[in-house]
């Protein structure tokens, strides 16, 4: 779920955000997340498990609760995801330690 992670962190998830929502996913029970969100995660999931079954039922369940723009960015971004988890899963690199993109100054009001 590293990668995961960090898409949410760079979303702008805090960390308790991020576990809720990584457990409440890898949990399979997605009642609780919106139509669209399920179309959208239903979809990654069939796109992830076998690329060839999409099919233009999939793009137009997409379409209906995305509309056709967003619908593309849902496409995009899933293919995206998964040509970057085999890329570094081919060559084994590791996850970052930490939210490279997370602001480097510290909050003023801990200490």
């Amino acid at each position: 779920m590293g990668h995961c992670e960090m898409l949410l962190a760079v979303a702008g998830l805090d960390q308790k955000a991020i576990i809720e929502r990584t457990e409440r996913l890898a949990a399979g029970d997605w009642s609780g997340f919106s139509p669209a969100e399920r179309v959208a995660f239903l979809f990654a999931r069939k796109q992830a498990k076998d690329p060839a079954s999409i099919t233009a039922q999939d793009m137009r369940e997409l379409a209906y609760h995305f509309g056709t723009a967003r619908a593309l960015d849902v496409l995009w971004w899933a293919c995206r995801c998964h040509y970057m988890t085999r890329v570094a899963d081919a060559f084994q690199l590791p996850l970052e330690s930490e939210n490279v993109f997370e602001d480097p100054t510290p909050d003023k009001g801990k200490k």
